[in-house]
């Protein structure tokens, strides 16, 4: 055999799962279709200083292991930028608050907004996050979707569009295209909603300087210095189980070993060819699980000047297409940033039009937010990643409504020699890179186990 294990996809999951075997003496070789490591992480440096992670960015407060990470490569990490006030920009007002709760609003819409969150958070509090199907009235939360829910608990016009801005900051879908029950689970699997959508305190509480990407770099390089070896641009097309090991093809390479581990997102397996066959309940979870849409916007200034102005730089407003957005300047930086996502069906139609259309509409959402200096900017960017081939969405998959219930997959369960990972089998921070490390580790520790056994 060519090696102990081969590991499909140079992610956090496949590098976190190499990074584990290799430390245990195994012998690795992984596979990525990419020209790159990271996965959906992504990382540019630019001729004038500034640099910006074009997918996954965050880390909060129970993520241990991405702050172990960063410790272990001595990455600094610092926190967002959250001092001042909030901007809130609803049907042509401009109004401005601290804090998660916009006090600002009517009591009427407080009161619902209080509400929401915390029945949400009863809710969640039901969801088995190993097995979500088996929560009590599954069948009932699966077949609604969240914006069912919404629109049945949401009396107030304000309170309903706030409450879809914070679902698709984190779901990156339209509420009326994912399962409730999945919404739920999501949403237990970080911590709440609540925590999802904070910065101090929350899921985009800290930053690592220089990027997310160079943290999975770093990591790649443990994994060879460790024996572990990495092939780039190595897309695996088929896998096949025989007998006591696996034969993984890739373009005109055959690698073989004892067991695999699959990290790729899951709209990408079912275009490998496994032999034998996954069950339909696995092709079908696949199929139901496609990832949310999302382009990352920023806009790079001279100086963060509106927090010479006393904003803090987050802002939630109604006006299309930039429905939020947030200070991203570092501490050290050379230049000011503010980003912003366009996210579920409107980057579906914003990914359509040309970019300086896209530039022009979000520096008119920045300027209603903070004034007409954000139009002034020095540098303007954006990133989709659906057009990206090996990952065709971003954050994660985003299960259709009836998709739990109807397969029961075994989604962290093995297919023979063949082991699941990637952010998308993480009971724990699903969705996230801190998912999609736990994930790695979960699913290293099967090999190991097996191997022991075996």
């Amino acid at each position: 055999m060519d090696a102990d294990v081969i590991i499909v996809g140079a992610g956090f999951a496949g590098l976190t799962a190499a990074d584990t075997l290799t430390r245990h003496g195994r012998s690795v070789i992984v596979l990525e279709a990419r020209s790159r490591v990271g996965g959906r992480t992504r990382t540019e440096h630019y001729s004038n200083g500034v640099w910006l992670d074009l997918g996954g960015q965050w880390l909060g407060p129970g993520q241990e292991r991405m702050y172990a990470l960063a410790a272990r490569f001595q990455k600094t990490v610092w926190p967002s930028h959250v001092h001042g006030r909030n901007v809130l920009f609803l049907q042509g007002k401009h109004r401005t608050y601290r804090g998660l709760v916009p006090f600002c609003l009517p009591p009427w819409t407080i009161a619902n907004i209080g509400w929401a969150f915390l029945r949400l958070g009863q809710m969640t509090k039901r969801i088995p996050l190993d097995s979500p199907w088996s929560a009590p009235n599954a069948n009932a939360l699966d077949q609604m979707t969240l914006g069912d829910w919404m629109r049945r608990n949401l009396p107030s016009r304000r309170t309903h569009f706030l409450m879809r801005v914070a679902a698709e900051s984190v779901l990156t879908v339209d509420p009326d295209e994912v399962s409730l029950l999945h919404a739920l689970f999501y949403f237990r699997s970080g911590g709440g909603l609540e925590k999802l959508t904070s910065s101090a305190g929350g899921a985009q509480q800290d930053r690592v300087d220089g990027g997310i990407q160079p943290l999975a770099e770093a990591l790649a390089q443990a994994v060879t210095h460790q024996g572990g070896h990495l092939l780039l641009e190595h897309p695996a097309d088929a896998i096949v189980q025989e007998g006591a090991s696996v034969r993984v093809d890739a373009g005109p390479k055959q690698l073989s070993a004892s067991q695999v581990i699959v990290t790729i997102p899951p709209i990408l397996r079912n275009e490998i060819d496994f032999r034998p066959g996954l069950p339909d309940s696995l092709q079908k979870w696949h199929k139901n699980l496609p990832p949310g849409r999302v382009i990352k916007c920023f806009a790079v200034y001279e100086r963060p000047f509106w927090r010479d102005d006393g904003y803090s730089g987050s802002a939630v407003g109604d006006r299309p297409p930039l429905y939020a957005a947030f200070d991203g300047t570092p501490p050290k930086g050379s230049k000011a940033i503010l980003l912003g996502f366009i996210e579920g069906r409107d980057a579906d139609e914003w990914l359509e039009r040309p970019l300086e259309e896209r530039q022009e509409a979000v520096l008119e959402c920045l300027a209603g937010f903070f004034g007409p200096k954000a139009r002034q900017v020095v540098q303007y960017i954006d990133h989709c990643w659906v057009t990206e081939q090996w990952s065709r969405g971003c954050y994660a998959g985003m299960a259709r409504p009836g998709a739990w219930t109807s397969t029961r997959p075994e989604w962290q369960k093995p297919f023979g020699r063949i082991h699941w990972a990637g952010t998308e089998t993480s009971s724990i921070w699903n969705g996230y890179i801190e998912g999609a490390v736990r994930s790695g580790e979960r699913a290293a520790t099967a090999v190991l186990a097996n191997a022991t056994s075996a």
